[in-house]
């Protein structure tokens, strides 16, 4: 018997897996009520297991509009075992039932543009507040700044997502185009600019939870977009304000946006007509 592949886990974060199917009804109805009920069985099953694994999560939606009918967004450290998952999803309600029609890889990782402890005391502590280091508010302000970072920083890299209804992604690029080459850009320019989105996403704390995954390499943008709001239309303005924020207005192009709603597996059956 051969060995397993050897785990594929990267040094920092998980892969992140979105997957979106079109339901082949002509497929699902060659199938009797027993196979069906035994198809159905079979994918709940699935699904907890996948839930029940180690660092995994699994988030389930139909899709909103006839791009896709059903979606997946997958969260695992190991790509062998998410590549493993996904070809078993894929066959988990019978042979040629769920058909492919997007998917898309990537991993969470940390932000190169958040400021760091250095820098919130330069910038932010003595040139805006005017503390003095070393003084108690000063070491009080930089001990909260630290204990933020950390809780941002695992959120980035080990995202808990909640079962909010509604689910929003889409890919994102930086344009490389003449004087809108957002790579020919210094640190610092790319670093101010990015200020300002952050600005306006900080806005819709409590509203929608935003998870930036890395796919340069790994797929054909640079970036995936994953929001989770309670609220279609907090979904529709923050896309809406950050239209305006220079670092979209110039460097910023965006691939196909899905809309999914999540829901038990029983209502999804029911919703796809299963």
């Amino acid at each position: 018997m051969s060995e397993p592949p050897s785990p594929l886990v990267p040094r920092e974060g998980w892969h992140v897996m979105h997957l979106f199917y079109h339901i082949d009804h002509g497929q699902w109805q060659i199938l009797d009520d027993n196979e069906k009920r035994e198809a159905k069985t079979a994918f709940t099953e699935l699904v907890q297991e996948i839930r029940t694994t180690p660092d995994t999560q699994l988030l389930t939606f139909t899709v909103a509009t006839p791009k896709a009918d059903l979606g997946f967004m997958l969260l695992t450290p190991d790509l062998q075992v998410a590549n493993t998952f996904e070809k078993r999803l894929t066959l988990s309600l019978g042979i040629d039932v769920l058909a492919p029609v997007y998917s898309y890889l990537s991993q969470t990782e940390r932000s190169e543009y958040t400021s760091t402890r250095e820098q919130y005391a330069e910038e932010t502590l003595k040139a805006e507040e005017g503390l003095e280091e070393g003084s108690a508010e000063f070491e009080t302000k930089l001990t909260e700044f630290d204990e933020r970072m950390s809780h941002y920083l695992e959120h980035r890299l080990h995202p808990v997502l909640p079962d909010w209804p509604a689910i929003c992604f889409y890919p994102m690029s930086k344009r490389r185009q003449g004087d809108d080459n957002w790579y020919a850009l210094d640190f610092e320019a790319r670093r101010n600019l990015m200020k300002g989105h952050a600005t306006t996403g900080r806005k819709y704390s409590g509203r929608i939870l935003q998870l930036i995954t890395g796919s340069t390499g790994l797929d054909d943008a640079e970036w995936g977009v994953t929001l989770l709001a309670k609220d279609t239309i907090d979904i529709k303005a923050i896309v809406y304000e950050m239209r305006f924020d220079p670092v979209s207005v110039r460097y910023g192009e965006f691939g196909d946006f899905y809309i999914g709603m999540q829901m038990p597996l029983d209502e999804i059956f029911r919703r796809l007509c299963l």
